[in-house]
């Protein structure tokens, strides 16, 4: 963690710290080996899913090169089966990543 950037949100976020990083992790290798067993990059796997969630549903995926806008924006080619969908479901079930979204401040600012 200290090879990030000093304002890399990662450095503070709960999802990134100690066991909470090593379990959530193990998700994400889970969703690149289903992404290279495709073919294509675990971020367009990730977009696709999300898009198959419905069209009132749109990412908005954090974009730092030319190069990974122009992958992600390859995801909308994506087409997902309803086999993929149930076995990501089955990879990474809603609620399963370990540790709040935020930091403890930012949960408090929420909540107000």
């Amino acid at each position: 963690m200290n090879a990030r950037a000093p304002d890399d949100y990662r450095r503070t976020s709960p999802r990134f710290q100690g066991d909470n990083f090593a379990k959530n992790l193990t998700l994400v290798t889970r969703v690149q080996a289903m992404a290279k067993e495709k073919g294509i990059a675990a971020s367009q796997l990730a977009l696709a899913w999300v898009v198959a969630r419905g069209e009132d549903i749109v990412p908005i995926p954090g974009i730092k090169r030319r190069k990974y806008l122009e992958e992600n924006a390859r995801a909308a080619e994506i087409e997902l089966t309803a086999d993929d969908l149930e076995r990501l479901d089955e990879v990474a079930p809603r609620g399963v990543a370990v540790g709040t979204r935020y930091a403890e401040g930012e949960m408090r600012a929420l909540n107000r």
